[in-house]
């Protein structure tokens, strides 16, 4: 009898979006009595819910017991006033997903709580490793065994593993930096601290505040903000933040590489009001709807964006332009993320129950269309038939982002080169296919400029192909799973 290995389908969500990566948050609160970490967590947790929609969790340490809970869901789901309320402790992690390595499942959900030789640890994780599978089969050849499908186990493993040498947790972390490659801003909760990382580029953001005598710890300022805490800095790529009851001490783990934030953060993954490595992500936007205008300008009547994360570029293109800016599409903002309509007339029916044009505002007119991105360019195709639907005369499209032409394996979950509108097309090619009347997208020189401010590098390689560091041959989401052909 021969077995076949089969790839399992990719998750059912909109497969001509690009998703969010994931947003992580720690709170230490020893000794502040007024402070509840499991409902303060669950608050940012919700500032943070644009950066995951598929699972969300939060671990609570009280008194050096770490108890987890975690489930499908956005937050609002998964966590009732009840729950929290039964949450007590002194330090919380919290995490929402969305999977760029492993399906959709409760068992890869986050914060992952493991307990070991030395005590306990709740580790929650953005990023994805590009080594995590052979990581994955060295600890498996000496007799680990996973439960979940996620490359964040294999990084709690890799911990674990150098916590059974090293003298403390934060040298645990510090060694497993040198081990593991790739993308990932970390919060990892020990029975008596709280430590911060960020890996030696910066690809993932990370940030520390202060809520009175609590320190915190988040994927975007935002979270800070929902709070009403004070943003202190942010954690610097390489950078080990520990807090314990001696205080906040900040180490290293001696990796120097050129960083490279995610240029997307700014484009598209973050809220409008973070911000991020010292550059204001919505001032960004702008800033990219601004070169839109300088590098592809055309005759027009209005400038519109397609909600929510292309409006500060259409808005950065009529203040550029003259153009007037209109709102021209209106968001259904009570259809979830995941609603789900096989079949292409069914499919076109949820495009209009999320997104409507908007009559008055195009009618006989001649509309910008100006979005983030485009992907596989079919959701592109509907948008610029509902503007046509509604009367307008010329439809010309501007993405504020380089063409997608290459795979990212760092934990934004673009499809394989294949399925890129991009790939191996022209711009008049791919104008053509989504039918509008002129396409420009921004340029890669663009993009590097738009982040007014940044102190950091940027990663660039799913529209340049330059990768900051060796990656793998392919991109597989369900690298750890697999089915079997009779």
């Amino acid at each position: 009898m021969k077995y076949t290995m089969k790839k399992l389908p990719r998750t059912p969500f909109d497969s001509d979006a690009v998703h969010e990566e994931c947003g992580v948050f720690g709170i230490y609160a020893q000794g502040c009595p007024e402070v509840s970490p499991a409902h303060d967590t669950y608050t940012a947790l919700f500032a943070l819910q644009h950066r995951g929609q598929e699972a969300c969790g939060i671990a609570v340490n009280s008194r050096g017991v770490i108890r987890c809970h975690k489930d499908v869901g956005l937050v609002s789901e998964v966590f009732s006033q009840e729950r929290l309320d039964s949450m007590s402790g002194e330090m919380a992690v919290g995490h929402v997903r969305y999977s760029t390595t492993g399906q959709p499942s409760r068992e890869n959900a986050q914060p992952l709580s493991i307990t070991h030789v030395k005590g306990n640890l709740a580790v929650a994780h953005n990023g994805n490793l590009v080594n995590a599978m052979e990581l994955r089969r060295e600890i498996e050849l000496n007799g680990g065994i996973f439960r979940s499908s996620s490359d964040t186990e294999v990084l709690v493993y890799t911990i674990v593993r150098e916590r059974i040498h090293a003298p403390s947790i934060e040298e645990a972390v510090l060694r497993a930096m040198k081990v593991i490659r790739g993308s990932y801003s970390l919060v990892v909760m020990s029975p008596r601290k709280l430590i911060a990382a960020r890996d030696p580029r910066g690809m993932r953001p990370l940030c520390m505040g202060k809520l009175g005598n609590a320190v915190l710890f988040a994927s975007e300022s935002c979270a800070f903000d929902a709070l009403g805490a004070e943003f202190v800095r942010d954690i610097e790529p390489g950078e080990v933040v520990v807090v314990s009851r001696d205080g906040i001490r900040s180490l290293h783990c001696g990796i120097e590489a050129p960083s490279a934030q995610c240029v997307f953060e700014f484009i598209y993954f973050a809220r409008p009001d973070s911000v991020i490595d010292g550059a204001s992500v919505e001032r960004a936007r702008q800033e990219a709807g601004k070169y839109l205008s300088i590098e592809h300008p055309v005759g027009a009547d209005v400038v519109i964006g397609v909600p929510d994360s292309g409006i500060p570029a259409a808005i950065g293109y009529a203040k550029c332009s003259g153009i007037p800016y209109g709102v021209g599409l209106i968001k259904n903002r009570y259809i979830a993320r995941t609603f789900i309509q096989p079949g292409q007339s069914r499919r076109e029916r949820s495009v209009r129950l999320k997104l409507n044009a908007l009559r008055e505002a195009v009618a006989g007119k001649r509309v910008i269309l100006v979005d983030d991105s485009i992907v596989r360019g079919t959701t592109s195709a509907r948008l610029v038939k509902l503007l046509r639907d509604a009367g307008a005369s010329e439809v010309h499209m501007r993405i504020s982002a380089p063409p997608f032409r290459h795979p990212c394996f760092f934990g934004t979950d673009i499809p394989d080169r294949e399925l890129l509108l991009a790939h191996n097309r022209t711009v008049e090619e791919m104008r053509e296919i989504i039918g509008v009347d002129s396409l420009g997208f921004l340029s890669v020189g663009a993009a590097r400029k738009i982040a007014v401010g940044c102190r950091l590098g940027f990663c660039d390689a799913c529209f340049t192909g330059e990768y900051p560091m060796e990656v793998p041959d392919q991109t597989i989401k369900n690298m750890f799973e697999s089915e079997i052909e009779l």
